[in-house]
């Protein structure tokens, strides 16, 4: 790996550590750690803080996961703005500047998706927008489209390289959702709102 790659890989993950939850909950006086379900990331906002301030944090999340795949495109192509991308999403998950207690990477994971193969990153938006309009659960809507991000890449062009790097960032933010995935089948997942 070249110096390029290796600082537009660092720079993905700072600017992955950079959480718009915590920046916007900060900005009105509230520790986002503290309230609702505690998890720094757009549901918790929407929960505890209104529709506003969640997409200003949707906003944010999914802008961070687009400028570092565009820097990882810069510094070695395709596979390079998956790589960045993955990178971003770890900051995202386990961020730098809030003690390692990030929230679970989907928006940041659709942002490296938007740049990637942006035609089905809008397909799958679209589909995590249905299923939680439907069913109320963000968990349900992240899942799926987890689920069919990597098929949705490979049939839209994208290269073993860069699906290894998707599938990557596909695997941590699943494993983020593991709480989700048990009260699933448990005692319940928590609405988006009432």
């Amino acid at each position: 790996m070249n110096i390029p790659v290796v600082l537009a890989l660092l720079a993905a993950y700072a600017i992955g550590s950079l959480d718009f939850a915590v920046v916007v909950a900060r900005a009105r006086g509230v520790d986002i750690y503290e309230v609702g379900s505690g998890n720094p990331g757009t549901s918790n906002v929407l929960r505890t803080m209104g529709k506003g301030a969640a997409a200003m944090t949707m906003l944010g999340d999914v802008l961070k996961g687009v400028i570092a795949a565009a820097l990882g495109f810069t510094a070695a192509g395709a596979w390079g703005a998956a790589a960045a991308g993955f990178f971003a999403v770890v900051g995202h998950c386990f961020p730098l500047f809030h003690r390692f207690k990030g929230g679970k990477g989907v928006a940041t994971a659709a942002g490296m998706l938007l740049w990637i193969v942006p035609r089905s990153a809008l397909a799958l938006i679209a589909v995590w927008a249905v299923l939680v309009a439907v069913t109320r659960v963000a968990s349900i809507g992240s899942l799926a489209a987890l689920v069919l991000a990597v098929p949705f890449a490979w049939y839209d062009g994208a290269e073993l390289p860069s699906l290894l790097w998707m599938l990557a960032a596909v695997a941590l933010v699943a494993y983020r959702h593991k709480g989700n995935i048990g009260r699933l089948f448990g005692s319940g997942e928590r609405k988006v709102m009432s």
